[in-house]
């Protein structure tokens, strides 16, 4: 059963201010450098025997530190790719909270697609097959470290947990958290989720 460690990516300028999504060019500030040394501290001593990363800059930048103190490369992995949010990418966060769909993306995730991007149902369907296909690769008590975005780790997590995906964002993913996930033919198990290292609570 693989074991993998789905790390959010650091902090950045955008994260509270503006969708960020695809936009390129978004890189960790410097606090979210440092969250990056330290997962890779905390993660010196484990047996890891890949790191993976979302193609996005802040999910490699992330992944790097851990990579290099493993004397492994970074990955890519397009099903970890944060969700195309189409029209929406790079909009200001509040003023999307003003607007009259920002009720119906809260109440009933599952029905909505972003215009000109995907769904969310899309992007957990990506993800999900990804991460399932990725710990066929693995033996058992491997670890594998995945780093992406908040969105596609929490559905995820809600997929593997059995919640319906209305309720996915109720799960709480922090800048540089780590939720362990067991994987193997199907069955998921969960250790820690959303852990921080104690880094401050954003």
């Amino acid at each position: 059963m693989a074991v993998f460690l789905l790390v959010r990516h650091g902090h950045n300028d955008m994260i509270g201010e503006k969708l960020a999504g695809r936009l390129p060019d978004v890189h960790l500030n410097k606090e979210g450098i440092e969250q990056a040394r330290q997962l890779a501290r905390e993660f010196k001593e484990l047996p890891i025997k890949a790191v993976y990363a979302s193609p996005l800059e802040r999910a490699v930048e992330t992944a790097q530190p851990i990579a290099d103190v493993h004397h492994l490369p970074v990955e890519i992995l397009p099903a970890l790719l944060e969700i195309n949010f189409g029209e929406w990418q790079g909009q200001d966060l509040e003023k999307l909270k003003k607007g009259r769909v920002w009720k119906h993306v809260q109440g009933k995730p599952s029905e909505f697609r972003f215009p000109g991007g995907e769904s969310f149902l899309e992007a957990q369907e990506r993800v999900v097959q990804g991460l399932t296909l990725l710990s066929e690769q693995y033996a058992e008590k491997e670890m594998v470290v995945c780093a992406g975005h908040s969105d596609v780790i929490r559905l995820a997590v809600a997929h593997f947990l059995g919640l319906p995906l209305d309720n996915f964002q109720k799960i709480r993913i922090l800048p540089a958290s780590v939720t362990v996930l067991y994987l193997s033919q199907g069955q998921a198990f969960f250790g820690p989720i959303n852990y921080t290292f104690n880094f401050p609570q954003l």
